[in-house]
């Protein structure tokens, strides 16, 4: 493996799981990226110390990957990748500057987010008696609660199969979320919502030992992320026509939802957890459009 001639990048790695705390998802986006750019210095520059990798040997390495038919998205990740492993080399003293300062990051065509139009999460949640997607059974209210909390709270796949019991605060109507970087925040739940899950909690099969998460399957184990992505994807099939049907659209439902009808872009911004208000904007073309649609149909000379 190209990594045993940098054994930094395993400290770095380590560094990322243990005092950043990153999701293991995040971690192996990492490992994959820097073992390639790894195995790049291996067979093209005889593996150079980390201190004499400079910016055109970088740039050697991203006209491979884009001769290779990489998107910019994809390079930009990898690029990324080495500005954060590089920022780490200088912390440790291993390196004064950073070959990245002159690294430009190519441009990305901004792709507008999906979401499930109105009417279709209407139908998605109707309860009226023959025309409920999901069975009145345990594991049917189960899957109900969870596309509604994804809905109502903008939650991302990994904050809810990791959301405990001890995270609801029925009595102030809220619950904490535990997010990308450890990082906690606090949404709003309604009094319906919250009290569903705690009826559901307390219905659930009794869970194993040192289990605290919210939910479990029929042996009380935490459920797959797996799972849940299956279960998300097959109920938005059966309402919507978008291509993607994924947690992540309910995440994008959920903002889109709450800036066309008037929330501030920065409280949006709070709940679903973004770092900079610059990821929340891409939100605000929906509302435009919402604009552009009412002043056509309203305004006479339109």
């Amino acid at each position: 493996m190209p990594t045993t001639q940098y054994p930094q990048i395993h400290q770095f790695l380590q560094y990322l799981r243990f005092e950043k705390r990153c999701s293991p998802n995040t971690i192996i986006s990492y490992q994959n990226d820097l073992e390639q750019f790894c195995a790049f210095l291996v067979s093209q520059y005889s593996a150079p110390p980390i201190a004499e990798i400079t910016a055109p040997l970088v740039r050697s390495w991203l006209a491979e990957l884009k001769g290779d038919k990489l998107t910019a998205k994809s390079i930009n990740r990898k690029i990324s990748a080495l500005k954060s492993f590089f920022k780490y080399m200088i912390k440790q003293g291993v390196i004064k500057q950073t070959p990245m300062a002159v690294i430009v990051s190519p441009k990305t065509a901004k792709r507008l987010p999906a979401f499930v139009a109105d009417n279709d999460i209407t139908t998605l949640f109707d309860e009226e008696e023959g025309k409920s997607l999901f069975a009145d059974t345990w594991e049917g209210r189960m899957g109900r609660l969870i596309l509604l909390l994804f809905y109502s709270t903008g939650m991302r796949l990994s904050e809810l199969v990791n959301l405990q019991v001890g995270q609801l605060d029925a009595p102030n109507g809220h619950i904490k979320v535990l997010g990308k970087g450890n990082k906690e925040r606090i949404i709003p739940l309604g009094k319906v919502l919250m009290g569903d899950l705690q009826n559901y909690i307390a219905t659930r099969p009794p869970t194993q030992p040192g289990v605290g998460n919210v939910f479990v399957n029929s042996k009380g184990k935490p459920l797959y992320a797996k799972y849940i992505y299956t279960l998300v994807h097959s109920k938005l099939a059966q309402v919507t026509t978008i291509d993607k049907k994924s947690p992540h659209v309910l995440r994008h439902t959920f903002a889109t939802h709450l800036t066309n009808n008037g929330a501030d872009l920065n409280a949006v911004k709070e709940l679903l957890g973004h770092s900079s208000l610059a990821a929340t904007q891409v939100y605000t073309h929906n509302t435009i459009d919402k604009l552009k649609d009412i002043h056509k149909k309203a305004h006479p000379k339109a």
